[in-house]
């Protein structure tokens, strides 16, 4: 059994398509198709179903499948940590940021990282909290700054920073009189809230759930100067961290009678190699909140 064979195998299934395979390996599609069949004659099973115009899996391809990318992943984990060797510090950190932290927090990190380890590059990939905690599950992303929540046992974390989370109200409101609101007084109010990947919305909206209420969502948008823009010409309330909300002069903000609090954390797969620039990023961004 070849790596090569694997690696074949794995790209089909991926793509459904023996053809496309060859196409994306940049190999005849006979050498795929070679690969493949000589798998399955050591191995005695069919792995593909062939009979349909698109390749499917039979039960034993489904196992063979999941085993092989275990492996595959561990091959490619050890000719990245060779590479490193080889390379020392360069190389590209691919990191996942939630839009509300990426608009604080994370201009600050680059550039100071940029700063110090000129050679390594930085993929950012801004998306919730719920979305960039799948794509470290799925080996998409080596790194994730996310907003705590209840996490994955495939995933490990480090705390960064904590914030609270504050009601954003448009000039002149009425509840901007009281000193704290409590979340019941947030029942007839329009919502402006992120997308559902967002565990900020997550949250807001288990708050609803528990005071009893159904919220009137009147707009959702992972970007910041539009839900902020969208709250000062009055046409609803957000709920953004206290970080967030002091860079935007015109509108109101006010803690919750019960306040809510989000922790930052580092988040990464378990068990994962993490390549030397991602330990030097997690290494400088723990150094730079401690």
């Amino acid at each position: 059994m070849e790596i090569r064979q694997l690696q074949y195998f794995q790209m089909a299934c991926q793509l459904k398509s023996i053809t496309k395979a060859a196409e994306r390996l940049h190999v005849s599609q006979p050498s795929v198709s070679m690969a493949i069949q000589k798998l399955e004659e050591e191995l005695g099973v069919l792995l593909l179903d062939r009979r349909q115009k698109q390749i499917t899996l039979t039960g034993e391809g489904e196992v063979f499948l999941q085993r092989i990318r275990d492996v595959l992943s561990r091959l490619q984990d050890i000719a990245v940590e060779m590479n490193d060797y080889k390379r020392l510090q360069k190389g590209t950190i691919r990191i996942g940021i939630p839009p509300m932290i990426g608009t604080f927090l994370f201009p600050h990190i680059y550039a100071e990282f940029g700063k110090r380890y000129p050679l390594v590059e930085i993929v950012a990939t801004e998306a919730g909290t719920m979305t960039i905690r799948e794509q470290l599950e799925q080996d998409v992303l080596d790194l994730g700054i996310i907003l705590l929540s209840q996490l994955s046992p495939n995933l490990e974390t480090a705390p960064l920073a904590e914030n609270q989370i504050l009601v954003c109200l448009p000039p002149g409101h009425p509840l901007a009189e009281l000193e704290h609101i409590p979340f019941t007084a947030l029942a007839r109010e329009p919502f402006i809230l992120f997308h559902e990947d967002s565990y900020n919305r997550h949250i807001i909206l288990e708050e609803c759930r528990r005071h009893r209420f159904q919220p009137h969502i009147r707009f959702s948008s992972n970007q910041i100067g539009t839900i902020t823009g969208l709250v000062e010409q009055g046409m609803g309330i957000s709920f953004l961290l206290d970080a967030v909300v002091s860079r935007y002069a015109n509108i109101c903000s006010r803690p919750l009678a019960n306040p809510l609090f989000f922790k930052i954390v580092m988040a990464w797969k378990s068990n994962r190699y993490l390549s030397k620039p991602a330990k030097a990023f997690m290494d400088f961004i723990t150094e730079l909140y401690r």
